[in-house]
């Protein structure tokens, strides 16, 4: 559907589609060249399924808690003050019967109602100043979560983008992320305050009757057995429902992004099938776990009952007999549904838990999926260059056993315009992403000013390199911040010249807020070639010793492309330059042209001498502008 193989294939028209052997060798389709950087080791891992680790997962949560523990100290505090008061309320309770209401010392008993309504008004303060505290203290936790899980994002390379759907990443890094937040919002001061309610209950219970106390336990063995029994199921469950929805999300995604290719194949209805199936089985997986968690509450209260009933028929007996007082009595049932409390909450916490932590565990996956820069012993700045390129026997696969390049060799000297053409799927896009290290080689080696690239710093690397994507990419910002996106320290003139040179300076001048005109998302506001052109001014202000142009031109009008062929000849002198262009007219003027085919260089040589040969290239020619003879 969306952003689907035809549609990936139609406007990555250079490098993925036609050739089967490259194309079935990438993960789904060959990666496009992108603005992020991506970790080039061609044998990268990212984190294989483990073990579910229920408690491993929940202490790298309370990693990031752990910073802000002056406000769980506040929170605990809050919370104990808050459960030694709800635990006086039953006391008072029972002093009432025992002291003023039998004896019938009716104005004893307002001045105890008084006391008692201030316990009742202080508990409520105080659960409502650590709800508070732990509002900020999760909030905060759980931005330091999305900031590194977006900054893991950045350090990641290709090969993970191409096995992830972006739904799937969104997902992840929203919906999982979420879930944990609503988890530590409801459930740790949940927590702090039954395991608090449950000791000091016990303890007062035990003080007050022995023998009821005793008799309260009957039904624990139950609850936990019950517990540990439903807790193991709903976890399955619930890990398959945040799969599920990771899934649904991004196929939702893909397609709304490929809407139009979605109806111009009229596949609408095939759409909607395919969203009934994601559909159904993400309300499968849920109904299974929200019935399994449901149980909890009716099995956790008949149980209560069961206890309450045997302690109030025993504690009932026992005050007839004068074992003990009717006011302990009353007491003690409220103090029983204290301690039973606790337990129906600590097991509803445990499906709150169980969602948590499934979604912190996919969260924690992309966090532990090795990045760019890891394990990488220290490189060497690139340092100034001159832009003399070299492969020497490249080869490369993005797939094992299945090679995309093979035994490639070509040198660009300083200065030197190399144009790459062939087929679709032939490796040109390959070429470049190898140059630019967003993936590395199998074999042989590719140099700078005689420096092998898999030694240089990245960064330092791509400081060199000026890239004008084939498909025009902007950011939601003013047209200023996506130019100087190419260079950060550049000044509001050098952005202006730099405007100039890519042909952008005089339809930028006649928007409304001219450079500070804000972007909506994708640029769409701006037509295809003027985001184009936007794209190339970014490229000009990075001022680079090696340009890269991947159908630079495919997607602009002719008068268009007569502006940018304009700017991009004023650009590429002094630097060495590669364009990959699928329309042959726009490399006529190339040092040298190396025709791709099947993962080789067929041909080579300057455009009247690819011609004189009558072979792949002059096919190749023939087929869009009609030679004579």
């Amino acid at each position: 559907m969306a952003r689907t193989d035809q549609e990936r294939s139609a406007q990555d028209g250079s490098e993925q589609g036609g050739s089967e052997q490259e194309r079935t060798q990438r993960s789904d389709h060959a990666p496009d060249l992108s603005m992020r950087g991506g970790r080039p080791t061609h044998g990268m891992t990212v984190a294989k399924s483990k073990p579910k680790n229920t408690f491993g997962t929940i202490r790298r949560i309370w990693s990031y808690i752990r910073p802000y523990r002056a406000g769980m100290a506040a929170v605990f505090l809050f919370t104990l003050v808050s459960t030694v008061l709800s635990l006086i309320a039953p006391y008072l309770l029972g002093s009432a019967v025992d002291d003023y209401i039998i004896p019938g010392d009716y104005k004893g008993l307002a001045g105890l109602c008084a006391v008692l309504l201030s316990v009742y008004a202080g508990t409520a303060l105080f659960a409502w100043l650590q709800q508070h505290v732990m509002v900020k203290v999760s909030q905060l936790s759980i931005q330091d979560m999305r900031r590194d899980i977006f900054a893991r994002l950045q350090l990641l390379p290709l090969r993970f983008f191409d096995s992830k759907t972006h739904g799937e990443l969104m997902s992840r890094t929203t919906n999982d992320i979420e879930n944990v937040s609503g988890t530590l919002n409801q459930s740790v001061t949940q927590l702090i305050a039954s395991i608090l309610s449950l000791i000091g209950s016990l303890g007062i219970m035990l003080y007050l009757n022995l023998w009821l106390t005793l008799l309260s336990m009957v039904t624990i063995p139950l609850v936990m057995l019950f517990t540990k029994t439903v807790a193991g199921r709903t976890r399955k469950y619930f890990s398959k429902q945040q799969a599920n929805l990771g899934e649904l999300n991004g196929f939702i995604e893909e397609t709304v992004s490929g809407q139009k290719v979605v109806q111009i194949y009229r596949r609408e209805r095939h759409a909607g099938e395919q969203f009934d199936a994601y559909n159904k089985k993400l309300t499968e997986a849920s109904i299974q776990a929200q019935i399994y968690a449901g149980t909890v509450g009716p099995v956790m209260n008949v149980l209560n009952n069961v206890s309450f009933a045997l302690i109030a028929a025993v504690g009932g007996y026992m005050a007839f007999q004068d074992w003990t007082t009717v006011g302990i009595v009353v007491a003690f049932l409220n103090y029983s549904k204290q301690f039973q409390r606790p337990l129906n909450d600590l097991a509803n916490q445990f499906n709150l838990v169980q969602s948590a932590v499934a979604g912190a565990e996919r969260v924690f996956e992309i966090m532990d999926t090795e990045s760019e820069y890891e394990n990488e012993e220290p490189m060497q700045d690139a340092g100034r260059l001159r832009g003399e390129v070299v492969f020497d026997r490249v080869s490369f696969s993005y797939k094992e056993d299945v090679t995309v390049l093979n035994d490639v060799s070509l040198t660009a000297s300083p200065g030197q315009t190399i144009a790459l053409v062939g087929p679709t799927g032939a490796g040109k896009t390959t070429i470049i992403n190898l140059l630019t290290r967003f993936y590395e080689i199998d074999s042989g080696s590719i140099t700078l000013d005689g420096m092998d690239i898999r030694l240089l710093d990245k960064d330092s690397l791509r400081r060199k390199l000026g890239i004008v994507l084939q498909d025009a990419y902007v950011f939601s910002a003013s047209i200023r911040e996506n130019i100087r996106y190419g260079r950060t320290d550049a000044t509001d003139e050098e952005i202006e010249v730099a405007a100039k040179l890519a042909n952008a300076h005089d339809f930028i001048m006649k928007l409304p807020e001219g450079y500070d005109t804000m972007l909506v998302s994708g640029g769409s506001n701006l037509s295809q070639g003027q985001r184009q052109l936007l794209t190339i001014a970014r490229a000009v202000l990075a001022d680079p010793v090696i340009l890269i142009l991947d159908e630079a031109t495919s997607s602009i009008d002719t008068r268009t492309e007569m502006h940018i062929q304009s700017a991009m000849r004023t650009l590429m002198q002094g630097r060495t330059s590669f364009v990959i262009a699928h329309r042959l007219s726009t490399i006529r003027e190339a040092d040298e042209i190396l025709v791709m085919h099947q993962g080789g260089i067929a041909e080579r040589g300057s455009h009247e001498q690819l011609l004189a040969k009558r072979g792949f290239y002059y096919d190749l020619y023939n087929s869009q502008f009609k030679l004579p003879g």
